[in-house]
């Protein structure tokens, strides 16, 4: 099993969909990685050589931020905007959609499970 930046990738996957298991590398960067590996894009991960392995592995540490280094950098991004006071703060602050989707219906995702508010009596 290869175990690449703290992420065991699945042993029965190309190594280009393999990669792409790392939070922070989607397909382009898998694809470039592979190929300035000099690693086929076809090979499975468990037939992979420690020597390309180890070609991946320096690649990706070297020039890519990746997992807890960029999961830190987005979080204090957030942390960021919040603290200054900006209006995508107020909206991450308030677990809001942040680029201008509509909330009057749909923004479930952001806004959670529906509350029932009791109707005004007249």
């Amino acid at each position: 099993m290869a175990r690449i930046a703290g992420v065991d990738l699945p042993n029965s996957k190309r190594v280009e969909v393999a990669l792409t298991h790392i939070y922070g590398l989607g397909q382009t960067l898998a694809r470039r990685i592979v190929a300035e590996a000099g690693v086929s894009p076809d090979t499975r991960v468990h037939k992979l050589t420690d020597d390309e392995i180890a070609r991946l592995r320096n690649i990706i540490e070297k020039d890519y931020k990746i997992e807890g280094e960029l999961r830190t950098e987005v979080s204090m991004n957030i942390k960021r905007l919040i603290d200054i006071g900006c209006y995508r703060g107020f909206r991450h602050r308030r677990g809001l959609p942040v680029r201008g989707q509509r909330t009057r219906t749909n923004a479930r995702t952001r806004k959670g499970k529906r509350k029932t508010v009791a109707g005004k009596k007249k």
